[in-house]
């Protein structure tokens, strides 16, 4: 946990519960595993404003990190992480396979095990076209993979989120969806074979 982020739990009397999934600020890359999909995109530990974050280099490159963690929606919907991009990558057609590209986002999976057509995994991106509050399914996996613009430009200056994964997942999938298996981070730009810089803070699941 960051140093401000344990004082503001601090002062705001924190009681709920509350499940690290990412302890970048405590140098802990502990149980993320790379996905490759397209060459590999370059992720380290590096310090911005006085913090420990997840740094991403992605030069035309497509690879994620992975975390598999069981968490109940029900006990603790809410996922909070900051983040912060140093570029976007222009004017792409993000709902295209040839603009599927994006400098930040965050994956939040549910598995359909041997059903593998039930799993269910809502992306939350950093958009270079689309403007925030913008969703459309996957060019590549279709309605399986919904996608969800939160922020869009403004690179530079890092921001901190909070989002409501079990109403998130009701809203753009139709199905009340109470437990996630896996979380993912990914820096990406093969489609487009250009570069971006991304920055990760913590990230924790919560009951509040």
């Amino acid at each position: 946990m960051s140093v401000f982020l344990a004082f503001s739990i601090l002062e705001s009397g924190w009681t709920g519960e509350r499940i690290a999934v990412g302890e970048f600020s405590l140098g802990r890359l502990a149980g993320w595993e790379t996905k490759a999909f397209h060459g590999r995109t370059s992720y380290s530990l590096v310090e911005r404003d006085g913090i420990l974050m997840l740094r991403a280099e992605s030069r035309g490159t497509a690879s994620g990190l992975w975390r598999e963690i069981a968490v109940d929606l029900g006990k603790t919907p809410y996922l909070h992480w900051s983040w912060c991009v140093d570029n976007t990558l222009g004017r792409l057609d993000e709902r295209s396979r040839s603009g599927d590209d994006y400098p930040a986002r965050v994956y939040v999976i549910a598995s359909g095990g041997l059903a593998f057509w039930r799993t269910r995994s809502l992306n939350y991106v950093w958009a270079s076209h689309a403007k925030p509050g913008e969703n459309w399914p996957n060019a590549f996996a279709g309605n399986r993979v919904q996608m969800l613009a939160l922020r869009s430009g403004d690179p530079g200056r890092c921001q901190q989120e909070r989002r409501n994964v079990r109403a998130d997942l009701a809203r753009y999938f139709g199905e009340d969806i109470r437990h996630i298996d896996a979380l993912a981070l990914m820096t990406d730009t093969d489609n487009s074979g250009r570069s971006a810089v991304a920055y990760y803070g913590d990230l924790w699941f919560s009951s509040e």
